[in-house]
């Protein structure tokens, strides 16, 4: 629970910078480019979080990559204070909450569709108009395959699911009878 409490200030902090200045996207982006990229470098990842070696170290080798990736000054000042502030492991997190901020500033809400077979880009196009007339908001989905719905669509947005799926359909003509 504190873990989150900190990721969220965090990411509020940055974006509301963001938000000012107008560059959250670009914020957003960076963010998300160097969580992925501690992910894939599991080692620079251990060695920035090492309370062992002395700070300055730590902050002189996140300065030299930060140099050779090329971010926004305030990515890298962010980026630096979370160092210094102990708090690098949250990243991942801040970036997860920084999303969610994007998200609402842009009027964009994310879908988990599941289907029984893949959709055609035409079909996935369809159902992302149908979910947008409905939320009223643009969709970016993910959408899974799950052979045991049979047919029909499962759509989870946030906290409601919206279950079209043959295997619901069959559950409720069972329960039902």
């Amino acid at each position: 629970m504190i873990r989150s409490k900190v990721a969220r200030r965090y990411a509020k902090a940055i974006f509301s910078l963001g938000k000012e200045d107008g560059n959250f996207e670009q914020y957003g982006k960076e963010l998300k480019e160097f969580s992925n990229f501690l992910e894939q470098n599991r080692e620079l990842h251990t060695f920035l979080l090492s309370r062992l070696i002395p700070l300055e170290i730590r902050q002189g080798v996140l300065k030299k990559v930060l140099e050779k990736v090329g971010f926004s000054e305030v990515t890298n000042r962010f980026l630096m204070l979370l160092l210094e502030k102990e708090r690098m492991d949250q990243l991942d997190g801040i970036w997860r909450y920084y999303e969610k901020l994007m998200d609402e500033a842009m009027n964009i809400v994310r879908a988990e569709i599941i289907t029984p077979m893949p959709l055609s880009d035409s079909q996935r196009e369809k159902l992302e108009n149908a979910l947008a007339t409905f939320t009223g908001k643009k969709v970016k989905s993910v959408i899974e395959t799950d052979p045991s719905l049979i047919g029909g669509v499962v759509v989870k947005i946030g906290d409601m699911v919206l279950d079209g799926s043959i295997k619901a359909q069959l559950e409720g003509l069972k329960q039902s009878i």
